[in-house]
Parts: structure tokens; sequence; C-alpha cells
């Protein structure tokens, strides 16, 4: 049989890697907020003419918009935020923008204002948190008969802390090359990430106290193993026809969900890693003492040496 938790020091350092490029990418790039975050106007335009997005930037700036974010969706319409807009100056820039590349037809305008979107913004901040915090107190409760029933919750949020920054860090490198921006269906995302990553941690976590149920005399590491490698085909199974459904979305359904879809994508592949070697590789850290291993630089450094 594989012996797969002996090389956590290498997922750790592959996650660590990974985790690093993301935070590099935050300072760097940062994310956008999208209307619904940071207020503003919305307007979707479809041309009957082709028009180049590089132009219709250069036009918005012509115009006076020199911050506007101009994208293009997978069906021809072009996404344009602004600031906000009242409804005579956007009566006034789809005039302006007529004249300039022909007829054109609104598909879709919004307009969210400050007040609504700090609303929005705690909002979703809030169920993040609460979804985080109800999953701890979940796994803990359902693993009440294990010893040390706290961690199996603690290791759940941090593989879930580590799936949420890596796609955070990673949609942060794609908005700096697409200029994307973060919205409620990134959000709605996010929370999908959060569910999936924890149910496929829950099924390992319950594999290891079936073995250590039947195999009492066994020590933790080599249960922890076992699970490992008994659940490895099923979760891998399970990850890639759910990457099939989203790759569908992605590319059939359009932009409305392009976020929800993107950081699903990326969420179920950190999920999937993190299920089934950080999760089940803290255990073990934790339950070996380990981590005096990973951190013994902090006495050296606490004694000036």
């Amino acid at each position: 049989m594989f012996d797969l938790i002996s090389k956590r020091s290498r997922f750790f350092l592959i996650s660590g890697i990974v985790i690093l490029i993301g935070i590099i990418s935050l300072a760097s790039f940062g994310l956008k907020a999208g209307i619904e975050f940071s207020s503003g106007s919305q307007l979707t335009l479809r041309f009957e003419n082709e028009v180049d997005i590089a132009e219709l930037r250069q036009e918005m700036a012509d115009l006076g918009y020199e911050n506007t974010i101009v994208q293009k969706t997978g069906g021809g319409d072009f996404i344009i935020r602004t600031p906000e807009l009242t409804t005579e100056e956007k009566i006034q820039l789809e005039t302006d923008l007529e004249v300039s590349f022909g007829t054109l037809e609104e598909v879709d305008f919004i307009r969210v204002d400050p007040v609504t979107a700090g609303q929005t913004a705690n909002i979703a901040t809030i169920a993040v948190a609460v979804a985080a915090v109800g999953i701890m107190l979940y796994v803990t409760w359902a693993f009440r008969r294990m010893p040390k029933p706290f961690r199996y919750g603690t290791c759940a949020i941090i593989a879930l802390l580590h799936d949420t920054v890596v796609a955070l860090g990673i949609f942060s490198i794609i908005n700096g090359i697409m200029d994307w921006e973060i919205n409620l269906m990134f959000i709605t995302g996010i929370l999908a990430v959060i569910g999936y990553s924890v149910n496929n941690t829950v099924v390992i976590f319950d594999r290891i106290r079936e073995n250590l149920i039947q195999h009492p005399s066994y020590n933790f590491k080599t249960v922890v193993n076992n699970s490992l490698v008994e659940s490895l085909t099923r979760s891998i199974n399970t990850s890639l026809t759910t990457i099939i459904v989203v790759l569908a979305l992605l590319l059939f359904v359009g932009s409305t969900i392009q976020n929800f879809a993107v950081v699903l994508l990326i969420g179920i592949i950190a999920g999937t890693f993190s299920s089934l070697f950080i999760a089940p590789s803290l255990l073990v850290t934790w339950e070996d003492g380990g981590w005096r291993r990973y951190f013994r630089w902090l006495p050296s450094i606490k004694s000036g040496r």
C-alpha cells in the first residue's frame, strides 16, 4: 500500500508555494470589486456592427470615462462598468457610442448606490464567516465520539482556508490578466467550494473513524494512511465528474455565471488536494507533535541565535 502520509512535508510544500504565489498576486493585482460591492453602473450593450474592444475602451476614455472597465462576453455583447450613471447620462452615453459604432441595443443596465454596495459586502462577509464556523462546529460534533474531536473540526477549517486562499490568489492572477471583477456569483462560488471541500474532507475523516474502530491496535499514522489510500480513487473520480460539469457550464452557459464557474473549478481542484493530502496530514502532524519539527527555528529566534 502506498505510504502517502510520510510524504506530507511535500504536500505542505506544494500548498505553501501555491499560496505564496497567490499572496504575491493579491498584493500585486488585488481583487477588483464588482458593482455589487463598490457601487456604480453596469451597462451591457449589443452592437449591430463588429466592434473592437480596444477601440471601445478608447472611445469611453475620449468621452470622459477614463476608469471604465470594458469586457466582451462569449456572446459578443460588451459589459461596460462606469461610476454611477443617471438615466440622462446613460442615454447620452448610448447616443455617443451609437454615433461612433453604429446601431446598438441595451441588453441590461444595473445601478447600485454606495449604501446598497456596502450592505451587500457586509452580508457576503458574514455569510462566509458563518459558514466556516458552522462547518467547524458540525465536524467537531460529528466526530464527538472520537478522541480529540476538536482537531477534526480545526483541520477541516484549515483545509477550507487553504482552498479559499488558493481560489482568491489564482482569481487575482486572472484579474490581472483579463481585468475580471469579483461579484455575487464569485461569493456564491466560494460558498460552493466550501461545501464541496468539506464534503470530501468529511468522507476521508469518516473512513479514518471506521478504520480506527476496526483496527484499534494500529498506530494513528497507519490508520490515516490506509484510509487515505482507500478513499483516493473515489475522491478523484468524484472530482473529475464534477469538473466536467463545471467546464460545460463555463463553456456553454456564458458570462452570466463566469465568475461562479471559474472559482468553482479552481476550488474543486484545490479542495480535492486539501481533503486528500492536507487535512489528513494535519491530523497526523498534530497527533505526533510534528509541529515542533516544522517550527523548530522559533527557539533560536527567541534566544537571539
